[in-house]
């Protein structure tokens, strides 16, 4: 089991590593060669540029107390009591072995030792090694940033011991939270190999087919199922010096043609190197971004290409867009179909010398370069009579394994072997897939914005359905048809949960809500207010657990649904908030009650603690709208509790979320409904305060203070004395607060603004 990990090279890669390890509650020793003056200084400043970096590379940066620096002249011997030592130096192969030499002499027999090489092959690095080192090496190649990219690639070599590799991966997804693929020990292993080999493609037809940067991002970012990003500005965040290393790389190690043009390379000389250097193939200029004329060297204001064929695909499925952007008209089209074709091709040919087979590099590309789907199962939605016809168009032979394959390479659960027999999918055991139990038929209940599955033993899961998850009139009736069918049926529990790939729940149907209070229809809002209450009740007191499964994005109605969840299991990417404040509201669906509820039986236990502390907690929680930028920062904000637990590896969420209303069905009982004490006029003497002292220094606007104001109505109970109250006195407070704020006009405008933009609107 491993308990203590030691990371050598505190670069980009080397700090990340360890940040992410530290950040699953793994303590790290992190070193580098020693400094002039300081002898820790390199150690130390990877540490501090991990605690800068944007995205932040800790989950919660006061974990980094538990990273532990040294130099690896006077500290080595730090990492005799880790379990696992991973090398993140330079990308040279000498260092390394003279590195592993040192190591073989302090580290404990059980030791698992790896190299972070992005292509360096394991066999030029084992050299000189012994057997026992042998059998406990292996290559872990993270992909940057490593707290947010899920792919892992392993690379274990003929002598690496299974039981070693074993619990690599176990560490690797449970612990780490990644997805992890087995890579052949050849150049670039599977992603890169690929990946990299598509961005070149990339560069050189835009040459040849005379389109600019802005138009190649344009059609090989979410149109073709990848990235925001694309190709140049992927360049951008990657580094173009990274990119010039390792195509040069690639090119040696293969003997296959790599290279960038000219151009590319003056910019590298010239130190636009992207992103770090603050100009590369794209460069922000006042404020606007603007980018590379690659004839010119020099920089224009970004365009925006416009295409009416692109507005109708962007919104298909991927499966039902791809055979028709390959057919788009002129230059685009053009360009779209080589770069399928090419890109295709090589990895049918190049698949069986980098992988042991092809879902690996599908999972490769999705999970390392954030390919919606790989490249196998995007030429399943092309058609393979149609990828023939484009091979031929370029003059490229048909692969071997295009020809073992009877029109698909997935088909009915299988995939093709590189033995041109169909294999039964990979079952990752503690993965439950909801679109596998669809396809099973294990759909209880469905309506248009959700339904109710069984996840077996007795648990049903909800899924919401609509744009961004959002909460409205369809997921609330399925949500309490799905409570009344689990009890009538005799299930054990309930969760929730989904599989969308970047939200839980954005909140509430903002849209909804404005349309009503535009037409004046308050009867139907302040009840739709109601049941929304209602619903949120309704999972704090069921006779059954309910266990919410939260990731990404848990705004609004969707963070107060997990709030009166028996249970959290939330994913370690969480970003969770109430964020009714920067619309002009306040949460109205039981989270302002709440987080007051919570604060205050968080003091209970101190006689000597100020009640009021509780108060000014929630109001700032709400009032300034605060979100988490992880689960652990969720739980340190209060959103989450002691007892919710965290996983991961979002893979795992779903059946992690089952085994917990598992375990807390048997003898299950709804907790008794509190007594709540608020603190009255007093308190909300001071809030009032503290909102008109804000507006007298100018940092809020007149509507930011009645905001404030009504927030701070509901978390004191309003005008009297001090007493005790029931939830139902405080959601009766927040509704008609909600009420109240929605029907003003510069609540809407904010409502309205936020719907268009995207953006909060402060007026």
């Amino acid at each position: 089991m491993i308990k203590k990990v030691g990371v050598v090279g505190a670069g980009t890669m080397g700090g990340g590593i360890a940040a992410l390890v530290v950040s699953a509650g793994i303590p790290v020793v992190l070193l580098d060669i020693p400094g002039k003056e300081d002898r820790n200084e390199l150690a130390k400043r990877g540490l501090e540029r991990a605690l800068k970096a944007k995205p932040a590379a800790f989950m919660d940066p006061d974990l980094a107390r538990y990273v532990e620096i040294g130099n690896t002249e006077d500290h080595l011997e730090k990492l005799a009591d880790c379990d696992w030592v991973v090398e993140a130096i330079i990308e040279k192969p000498e260092p390394k072995r003279a590195l592993y030499e040192r190591l073989e002499a302090i580290l404990k027999p059980t030791a698992i030792i790896s190299s972070n090489t992005s292509g360096i092959p394991m066999r030029v690095l084992l050299e000189g090694r012994s057997e026992a080192f042998r059998r406990r090496f292996l290559g872990t190649h993270f992909f940057n940033p490593p707290r947010y990219l899920h792919l892992l690639e392993l690379i274990p070599t003929p002598e690496t011991d299974p039981e070693v590799l074993r619990e690599i991966r176990r560490f690797g997804e449970r612990i780490l939270g990644k997805g992890t693929v087995l890579a052949k020990d050849s150049p670039g292993f599977i992603a890169n190999r690929l990946g990299v080999y598509g961005m070149v493609q990339a560069v050189r037809l835009m040459e040849k087919h005379g389109l600019s940067i802005d138009e190649v991002d344009a059609l090989t970012g979410p149109l073709l199922g990848r990235p925001n990003s694309a190709t140049f500005r992927t360049a951008d965040l990657t580094g173009l010096d990274v990119l010039k290393l390792v195509t040069e790389e690639l090119a040696q190690a293969t003997g296959e043609d790599f290279a960038l043009p000219d151009w590319v390379l003056r910019l590298v000389e010239e130190g636009r190197l992207g992103e770090k250097t603050g100009a590369g193939f794209y460069k922000r200029v006042n404020g606007e971004i603007y980018t590379l004329d690659y004839r010119t060297l020099d920089y224009a204001p970004r365009t925006t290409l416009d295409l009416p064929e692109l507005k109708t695909l962007r919104d298909l499925p991927l499966a039902e867009r791809l055979p028709k952007v390959v057919e788009l008209p002129g230059k685009y089209g053009a360009f779209l179909r080589e770069l399928f074709a090419r890109t295709a091709h090589y990895a049918l040919e190049k698949v069986s010398e980098i992988a042991y087979d092809l879902v690996s590099v599908d999972q490769a590309l999705e999970w390392g370069f954030g390919w919606e789907e790989g490249p196998f199962k995007n030429m399943d939605a092309l058609g393979h009579g149609r990828l023939e016809a484009l091979f031929a168009e370029y003059g490229l032979p048909k692969p071997e394994l295009l020809g073992k394959a009877q029109g698909a390479f997935y088909r009915n659960g299988t995939y093709l072997g590189f033995d041109g027999a169909y294999h039964p999918l990979p079952k990752r055991e503690g993965v439950i897939s909801l679109k596998a139990l669809k396809s099973e038929g294990k759909t209880l209940l469905e309506g248009k914005e959700a339904a109710l599955l069984d996840l077996g033993d007795g648990v049903a899961l909800l899924e919401f359905r609509t744009k961004m998850n959002a909460i409205g009139e369809g997921v609330i009736r399925m949500l309490q048809k799905s409570l009344e069918y689990v009890e009538e049926k005799g299930y054990v529990g309930l969760v929730i949960g989904n599989e969308d790939p970047r939200a839980f729940s954005a909140g509430a149907n903002l849209a909804l809500i404005l349309s009503l209070a535009q037409e004046g229809d308050w009867d139907e809002l302040s009840l739709a207010v109601r049941q929304f209450q209602k619903a949120s009740m309704s999972l704090r007191y069921s006779p059954f657990p309910v266990v919410v499964a939260p990731f990404g994005l848990t705004l609004g109605g969707g963070a107060e649904f997990t709030l009166h969840a028996d249970a959290v299991q939330a994913h370690a990417e969480l970003y969770m908030g109430l964020v009714e404040a920067g619309v002009g509201l306040l949460p109205a669906g039981g989270g302002t009650k709440e987080m007051l509820l919570r604060f205050t039986q968080e003091l209970e236990p101190y006689e000597e603690a100020d009640p009021f502390e509780a108060v000014k907690r929630a109001f700032n929680l709400i009032a300034m709208a605060k979100t988490s930028t992880s689960a652990l920062e969720a739980r340190k904000m209060g959103f989450l509790r002691d007892r919710d637990r965290i996983s991961m590896n979002r893979d795992f969420l779903i059946a992690d979320a089952k085994r917990r209303v598992l375990e807390l069905a048997p003898d299950y009982r709804p907790p008794l409904p509190p007594r709540i004490r608020v603190l009255g006029s007093e308190a909300l003497g001071n809030l009032r305060y503290a909102v008109w002292a804000f507006r007298e220094a100018g940092e809020i606007t007149d509507h930011d203070m009645r905001i404030g104001l009504e927030i701070a109505q509901v978390l004191t109970g309003g005008e009297g004395p001090a007493r005790e109250v029931s939830e139902w006195d405080l959601l009766d407070l927040e509704r008609e607060a909600f009420l109240k704020l929605l029907g003003t006009r510069k609540t809407q405008e904010r409502i309205a603004y936020t719907l268009k933009t995207g953006k909060p609107l402060r007026n």
